[in-house]
């Protein structure tokens, strides 16, 4: 019974020191791209004036009212696997960079695809069956989220 007890505690404080891992190049998510404009279907990079710290990480907008619009609600905002490629955390279970300009919301949510040396992974995306790779990415993240630890 003991034993039992120590391993649930163990357990129970491993998993609330869980962080997301996110790709920070440039020293902001999304490479310094605002992350609500994207829910226009705009690729906008942030600027200096408008940057906000979330959940140890920094993000910047291209305006005043985008940066509230985050602060209202985050969670809503933040890249899917950290803002790491979808496509080769789906097929690969890597983390790769992106090209902010490179995406597509999908379920009112945010993903990102490498986009250079003429490999575009949205387009390798599109052609395949986007709900499976979803479901591949989302169980790759968690097996890539725990090799962290």
């Amino acid at each position: 019974m003991r034993k039992l007890l120590y391993l649930f505690i163990f357990c129970t404080s491993y998993s609330f020191s869980q962080t997301i891992d996110y790709n920070i190049k440039k020293g902001f998510v999304a490479n310094g791209y605002d992350v609500v404009a994207y829910f226009n279907n705009e690729a906008i990079e942030g600027s200096k004036k408008f940057v906000l710290e979330f959940d140890g990480v920094r993000y910047k907008f291209f305006s005043k009212k985008n940066l509230m619009v985050f602060k209202g609600n985050p969670k809503k905002y933040i890249p899917q696997y950290g803002g790491y490629c979808a496509y080769a955390v789906a097929e690969k279970s890597d983390k790769v960079s992106i090209n902010p300009k490179t995406f597509e919301i999908i379920n009112d949510k945010l993903y990102l695809f490498y986009n250079a040396w003429g490999t575009n992974t949205l387009e390798l995306w599109r052609k395949r069956n986007v709900k499976d790779l979803l479901e591949k990415a989302d169980n790759n993240w968690e097996l890539i989220k725990n090799l962290k630890k």
